[in-house]
């Protein structure tokens, strides 16, 4: 098998990419992140003054959310092949870095004998300052102190940064690795810690795609407690094993599919603080009405929809007011014509003259 490349006597251009990153960084990333790098190179590659491109264009251009295309630029930020410069949140200047003078820097200048263990660098105090600079190593930190229930040391934080830095880790996968440590495992250790990312990156788990994949091979119902927590805004909560007991329950005990959980997790949207004790009142209400598939949920809401219709109804009909026995009494006015109640009225207008003027009988 071989590969050729076709000529062309009409040149529409190109883009030359760097074999470093088809080679090094493309196999590390999802498909989406890779094609905002592609993207935007080429963007940098042809440009036009006249032509002002944006995150919303690349947006536009590749018919993904906004939040996808920053998500890449932080994601290849951290694998430190770009750099961002500006103060907007969303537009800012991408300078995409020369991968040839970063692996001279970063592995010749470095490389040691082939036969001794690849161990990680240790991190300097100026790159630990500067990385808290960064809203995603910090936040980072900040969840890995929350995960070992105590502040992490200056060493500790070195010890974690080079293994981006070595091990071209993602800072979630790093996040995710002190949580499946401290919560499943039950270890607090960072130099166990360690262990489990130099596993995660000898079987290239290196973005958090492979890492769930990983999970759902190997810790079935450790795939299932993630998802449902993501799903609901609880990615970064510890684990109890009260939620996990009640998560298993919906799977093993109701028998419910991934999709008919996650349909009931949309609940949590209807609460501002959503816990799984909130998710477990939806579903097992679901469970005793008998819904056992998605499509049971669409039945359930017209049958619940059919006693506000009969009462809607209801409402619409005309009523009759009730009668008492004032409604039967008959006027006696209507025994008179119009001719006899006006000569009544003459008598009696001239009754009453006669009584003011004294011709009266009495």
């Amino acid at each position: 098998m071989s590969f050729i490349i076709e000529t062309t006597d009409m040149d529409l251009g190109d883009t030359p990419i760097e074999n470093i990153f088809l080679n090094d960084y493309m196999p590390m990333a999802n498909g989406t992140y890779v094609k905002v790098y592609l993207l935007g190179y080429k963007y940098a590659h042809d440009r036009d003054d006249r032509i002002e491109v944006t995150n919303k264009t690349i947006s536009k251009h590749l018919d993904i959310p906004m939040e996808d295309v920053l998500r890449a630029w932080d994601f290849w930020e951290n694998k430190g092949i770009i750099r961002k410069e500006g103060s907007d949140n969303v537009d800012y200047t991408v300078t995409f870095l020369n991968l040839k003078q970063l692996f001279i820097k970063n592995n010749l200048m470095t490389q040691k004998s082939s036969s001794e263990e690849k161990k990680p660098r240790a991190s300097s105090q100026k790159d630990l300052i500067e990385a808290n600079q960064i809203p995603v190593i910090n936040k980072m930190f900040n969840n890995i102190d929350y995960m070992m229930r105590r502040q992490t040391t200056p060493m500790e934080k070195k010890q974690v940064l080079s293994w981006v830095q070595d091990f071209n880790m993602n800072p979630d996968v790093i996040e995710k690795a002190f949580s499946y440590g401290a919560e499943v495992k039950n270890k607090r250790s960072v130099k166990y810690i360690e262990g489990i990312i130099r596993n995660w990156y000898d079987q290239g788990l290196t973005n958090m795609d492979a890492v769930m994949e990983y999970f759902n091979k190997v810790d079935q119902k450790y795939f299932r407690y993630q998802k449902v927590m993501k799903s609901i805004g609880l990615e970064h909560k510890g684990v109890t094993d009260g939620d996990m007991s009640l998560v298993n329950k919906w799977f093993d005990q109701y028998g419910y599919s991934m999709d008919l959980v996650l349909k009931g997790c949309e609940a949590a949207n209807k609460v501002q603080y959503p816990t799984v004790n909130y998710i477990d009142g939806v579903i097992s209400d679901w469970y005793r009405k008998g819904i056992r598939k998605v499509e049971d949920i669409e039945v359930l809401d017209k049958q619940d929809e059919k006693p506000e219709k009969k009462q809607y109804k209801a409402s619409g009909k005309k009523t009759t007011p009730h009668k008492t026995r004032f409604h039967n009494f008959e006027q006696r006015s209507a025994k008179y014509s119009p001719e006899d109640l006006e000569n009544m009225a003459k008598r009696k207008r001239e009754a009453h003259r006669m009584k003011g003027s004294g011709d009266s009988d009495e």
